[in-house]
């Protein structure tokens, strides 16, 4: 079996140490306190540049829940318009109704308008009232795989539930495990899972640069970028357990 190791980056950095530490796709967030948010159009644009793997940003207008408001759906529909025209290989993409179904219109027309793009949904299946019906529902929209923890907050806490969906799923979609996954526990959540492609941040804080600092201020300067030793520790471990 040849596993898939997607990279979450939250800037142009690290998704350019991504890919040289053997990375077979990117997530392009921003805002990783949000959890990962739109990025920008210059850093995809940008991203799509220097990258020669696969791009897929993340749709996403805002933090929070994932029941959105129709104007924050036209700003949804309108930043996949930017993803093709720069070129990305796909979109990531979740939306939920008020009691924790699939927002199964909406994210048609999401889909809709990515075609000819690969769709991801990300962990708004997380907060899905029942997994296993957001499981039909997602394959029926024609996306590729579902991005999940099993409904816990890490993939290692929710083993169980995600080998229950990669055999409830039966090859008809692609069921990614992410969330807290590392070179420690890879081999046995795959081992566990029976997933193929697997999702990581693998990430550090770097110290900042600056050799002034105001000591007034309060907020923290560190930058979250991606761990080369880390994703290429990840990468091996993998290529060793196909």
């Amino acid at each position: 079996m040849g596993f898939q190791l997607e990279i979450c980056a939250f800037n142009l950095p690290s998704a350019i140490v991504a890919q040289a530490s053997g990375a077979d796709r990117i997530e392009l967030c921003a805002s990783p306190a949000e959890g990962g948010v739109t990025p920008s159009l210059g850093i995809i644009q940008a991203a799509r540049e220097h990258l020669r793997i696969a791009l897929y940003p993340i749709i996403r207008p805002r933090g929070g829940d994932f029941l959105y408001s129709d104007e924050e759906f036209q700003v949804m529909l309108r930043d996949i318009g930017y993803c093709k025209r720069a070129g990305c290989n796909g979109v990531v993409i979740g939306m939920l109704n008020a009691d924790g179904t699939i927002d199964q219109a909406r994210c048609a027309r999401l889909v809709e308008a990515a075609y000819p793009l690969g769709v991801t949904f990300h962990r708004a299946f997380d907060w899905a009232a029942n997994p296993f019906e957001a499981l039909e529902t997602i394959i029926r929209l024609g996306c590729e795989r579902i991005l999940t923890s099993g409904q816990r907050p890490t993939a290692e806490e929710g083993v169980e539930l995600i080998d229950e969906l990669v055999r409830e799923a039966d090859d008809r979609i692609l069921i990614m495990p992410g969330s807290g996954i590392r070179s420690g526990n890879i081999v046995s959540i795959a081992e566990k899972t029976g997933a193929s492609e697997f999702h990581t941040s693998a990430r550090l804080l770097q110290a900042s640069g600056m050799a002034y600092v105001n000591s007034g201020m309060k907020e923290d300067q560190d930058v979250v970028t991606a761990g080369e030793e880390e994703i290429r520790k990840i990468k091996d471990l993998l290529i060793a357990a196909s």
